[in-house]
């Protein structure tokens, strides 16, 4: 077993020396303000639950992504961005045999209330454009998840064993406080790897000891530093210290830089998401940018940049994708929209939410951005992207509504590289997250910062998931349009109807018999 523990310091943060000691045995960290990136890498013959043995032997490759739905900062290099809640990419392995352990798995895990039967039917298959990134995914699935607690309880009650444990335990419980988690697994490595994330330090900074591991369990390697401005546009340059806990006898300066595809921008780009209220059942998402955030990104002067946004919609709610793939320069300009990239998953239009079998959809719209005279004219409002949505229909309940809860999209940019950029040497790279998988082996992204308008703690404003109130068939026994007046009303109204139609048809048939016995009637008269 491999750890990687990564300190990145804003270049304005303090530090000292005497805040990192390195020891024989441990690296004492003291009051160290930075965001934390923890990565643990150990080979399949080290996970000690079969049941996660058995599911990635069917696998050629599984990630799982989980990010938060609270606002934090993806710091560079941590940059990339996915919609809060849980995703799944996943391919099966050639003749790999049943597939309902994945779900089964991942309902234990993480939560059993998930919308997962079979990757089949649950999970839906994204229309890639590049097979290049890491060989992307086969199938997708998505799910909100506001907390890790589950998974950090099946952790520590069946992977924390043996002479570890306590230190096992420790790491994830701070799983809590995570702001991200990946977890990837291959069939050509045969290594599972788990990378954690936290964007802010704990009152006072991080202060710990960080052990070397026992006797032929693996290596710690400790890295504490900042970013500095990079010669070309396309890398991102990093220093500080770097050392081997248990190896070496003192931390070694560093210095280097490396292609990057993602990057972040200035603090002024960032977005918000809102659903102008009456929602009803066709809310319309308005992503709002300010136009001093709207500045094309620091790409090679060859590079060609465009605005795109990426959707990841539940089941409840979904677009209509012939309206939205339209070509009607009014309807677009109108919303501010491009075109419809890509889109993938249930886009059935008149299906209720009971009767869809996937966990939902996938879209991917370029945006449009305003011309330098609307930018001169008007540059202290908003510009405001509006995407048509729809709701389906729900389950009925007492109070005759329901709660529909919208995960933000990401909003980033997204410019072409010259032939020849190698981004595969990025230490801290980032690849299936089920939406870069739609553009070039080559292309760079600068990622848009999330950043909810007026919040409040009272009113959980700093969530970056929408709940929209649904209206649905109200259950309550005194409401004149309740479940048991419209199931009897409707059986009634079934049966009177056929009836009708039997009374109907015995009467043609008693018409066409009494139509028949004049005929032979008439034939005996004549033969007479």
């Amino acid at each position: 077993m491999r750890r990687r523990i990564t300190f990145v310091q804003r270049p304005d943060s303090p530090f000292d020396l005497n805040q990192a000691q390195l020891s024989k045995d441990a690296l004492s960290v003291r009051q160290v303000l930075a965001a934390r990136e923890e990565r643990v890498t150990l080979g399949v013959e080290e996970v000690g639950e079969e049941k996660i043995r058995n599911v990635l032997e069917q696998a050629h490759q599984l990630h799982v992504r989980w990010a938060s739905e609270e606002v934090f900062d993806a710091v560079t290099p941590f940059s990339s961005r996915v919609a809060p809640g849980l995703h799944v990419l996943w391919t099966p392995r050639e003749g790999g045999g049943e597939t309902h352990s994945l779900c089964a798995l991942l309902k234990e895990v993480f939560d059993d209330g998930l919308k997962c039967s079979s990757p089949e039917t649950s999970f839906v298959t994204p229309p890639v454009l590049s097979t290049r990134f890491a060989a992307t995914a086969a199938y997708q699935y998505h799910a909100l998840l506001p907390s890790l607690d589950n998974l950090i309880s099946y952790i520590q009650k069946n992977l924390c064993v043996g002479s570890g444990s306590d230190e096992c335990l420790r790491q994830a419980a701070s799983l809590a406080s995570a702001d991200s988690l990946d977890i990837n697994y291959d069939s050509i490595s045969h290594a599972l790897t788990l990378t954690g994330y936290w964007s802010r330090s704990p009152n006072g900074g991080w202060t710990e000891q960080i052990r070397k591991p026992v006797a032929g369990a693996g290596q710690v390697e400790v890295g504490l530093l900042s970013t500095d401005k990079a010669v070309e546009p396309e890398e991102i340059k990093m220093g500080g210290l770097l050392g081997v806990v248990g190896s070496d006898d003192k931390l070694k300066p560093t210095l280097f830089s490396f292609p990057s595809r993602h990057h972040s921008l200035p603090n002024e780009a960032t977005y918000s998401v809102s659903f102008p209220a009456p929602t009803g059942l066709h809310p319309t998402m308005t992503i709002s940018i300010p136009r001093s955030g709207l500045e094309p990104p620091p790409a090679p002067a060859d590079a060609t940049c465009a605005l795109h946004t990426y959707l990841t919609l539940p089941s409840t709610i979904f677009g209509d994708k012939y309206q939205l793939a339209t070509t009607d320069p009014l309807f677009l300009n109108s919303h501010h929209l491009k075109t419809l990239r890509a889109v993938a998953g249930e886009t059935d239009l008149e299906a209720p939410d009971w009767f869809v079998p996937g966990w939902g959809s996938n879209w991917l719209l370029e945006l449009a951005t305003p011309d330098q005279a609307d930018q001169i004219q008007d540059q202290q409002g908003d510009w405001n992207v509006t995407i048509p949505l729809h709701l389906r229909y729900l389950r009925p309940s007492e109070s005759g509504y329901r709660t529909a809860s919208v995960p933000w999209p990401v909003v980033f940019w997204a410019c072409t590289t010259e032939e020849g950029t190698k981004m595969g040497t990025n230490p801290f790279d980032r690849v299936n997250l089920g939406w870069e998988g739609l553009f070039g082996p080559r292309t760079m992204f600068y990622q848009l910062t999330p950043h909810p308008k007026g919040g409040d703690q009272e009113n959980h404003r700093h969530r970056l998931v929408e709940d929209l109130d649904v209206p649905v068939l109200q259950l309550k026994e005194d409401a004149f349009f309740q479940g048991r007046t419209i199931e009897l009303g409707t059986v009634v109204v079934v049966t009177l109807g056929l009836l009708w139609v039997l009374w109907r048809l015995g009467l043609v048939v008693r018409s066409s018999t009494g139509q028949r016995g004049t005929a032979r009637a008439d034939q005996r008269k004549k033969a007479q």
